[in-house]
C-alpha cells in the first residue's frame, strides 16, 4: 500500500514538473489581442499618417516617391488591412515563440549523438555518466533518456522483479515521459495552422470588396469614374498580396517545425529502444 501512493506521488510528481507554466498560457491568451491592438494602430497612424498623401490628406492620393508612397497605398487597400497585418503580427509571433522553444528542445547537441553516447556509457556498466551526457544535453532527448536511465539504474538493483518485467517498467517509464514532453513541442502550432487557412480567406474577402468597388465605379451613370475602378482594383491587390504572404509564412514555418518535433520524436524513439535493448543484453 505504502509502495502503491509512493509510486502516485512520483507520478503526480513528475507530471506537475511537466505541466505548461502560467507564464506560457498567458502569452498565448496575450499575443492575440496585443497584436490586434498594434495592428490597427500601425493602420491608423503609420500607413494612415497624412504624410504619406498628398496634401497631407489621408482621402487623396499616396506621395509619388519615399517609403510614405507605399505605406499610403497599403492604407488605400481598406479596413480588410489592419486585420491582415495583426494576422500577420501573430504567425510571426508564434514562429518567435516556436523557433526558440524547439531550438531550446533540440538540446546542446543532436539526439542521435546523445544515443550513441549513452550507449557507449552503457556498454560499460556506467550508468552515472550516462546521466551525466543527458544532463548536457538539455533537450527534450535528454529529458526522456533520464527519466529512462533513472528506472534503468533503480532496476539493476531491483530483485523484486525479473528481466522482461523491468525491461517493460523502464519502457513505460520512457513513454510516460514522452507523452509529456510531446505537446509542450506541439504547442500553439494550432495558430500557424488556423493562420494558414484564414488569412488567404480574409485576403480573399477583401478582394472581393475592392472588386464590389471597382465594379460599382464602372456601373455609375455616364463615364466610368477611373480614379475610383483604380483605387478598388488596387484594394484587391492588396489585400491578396497580404492574404497570400501571411498564409505562405505560416505554411512554411509550420512545415518546418513538424519537421524539427519528428526528427526529435525519431531521437527520442531511437532512445527509447537503445535503453531497453542495452538492459536486456547486460542483465540476461
Amino acid at each position: 500500500m505504502a509502495e502503491t501512493k509512493t509510486t502516485v506521488t512520483a507520478a503526480t510528481a513528475k507530471a506537475s514538473s511537466h505541466q505548461p507554466k502560467k507564464s506560457s498560457n498567458l502569452f498565448a491568451t496575450l499575443a492575440v489581442p496585443i497584436c490586434l491592438v498594434i495592428g490597427f494602430l500601425f493602420f491608423f497612424f503609420v500607413l494612415g499618417n497624412p504624410a504619406n498623401f498628398q496634401g497631407n490628406n489621408p482621402d487623396g492620393h499616396p506621395i509619388d516617391s519615399g517609403i510614405g508612397k507605399w505605406f499610403g497605398t497599403v492604407y488605400k487597400g481598406g479596413y480588410v488591412v489592419p486585420v491582415l497585418i495583426s494576422v500577420l503580427l501573430v504567425c510571426l509571433t508564434f514562429v518567435i515563440e516556436r523557433f526558440l522553444y524547439l531550438s531550446k528542445a533540440k538540446g546542446k547537441f543532436s539526439g542521435s549523438e546523445l544515443v550513441r553516447k549513452v550507449q557507449y556509457h552503457l556498454a560499460n556498466k556506467n550508468v552515472d555518466a550516462a546521466l551525466a551526457e543527458c544532463d548536457k544535453q538539455k533537450g527534450s532527448v535528454g529529458n526522456v533518456l533520464k527519466a529512462g536511465l533513472k528506472k534503468y539504474k533503480e532496476m539493476v538493483t531491483n530483485a523484486d522483479l525479473d528481466t522482461e518485467q523491468k525491461i517493460l517498467t523502464i519502457k513505460n517509464e520512457i513513454e510516460e515521459t514522452t507523452a509529456l514532453e510531446l505537446p509542450m513541442m506541439e504547442k500553439n502550432l494550432v495558430f500557424l495552422s488556423t493562420i494558414a487557412s484564414v488569412a488567404t480567406l480574409l485576403g480573399l474577402f477583401g478582394t472581393v470588396l475592392g472588386m464590389i468597388k471597382a465594379f460599382s465605379a464602372m456601373s455609375s451613370g455616364g463615364a466610368p469614374d477611373s480614379a475610383q475602378l483604380a483605387l478598388g482594383i488596387s484594394e484587391a491587390l492588396i489585400n491578396t498580396a497580404l492574404g497570400i504572404g501571411t498564409s505562405a509564412i505560416a505554411i512554411v514555418m509550420y512545415n518546418y517545425f513538424t519537421t524539427n518535433i519528428d526528427s526529435i520524436t525519431y531521437a527520442i524513439d531511437e532512445s527509447g529502444f537503445t535503453l531497453t535493448q542495452s538492459f536486456a543484453a547486460n542483465h540476461k
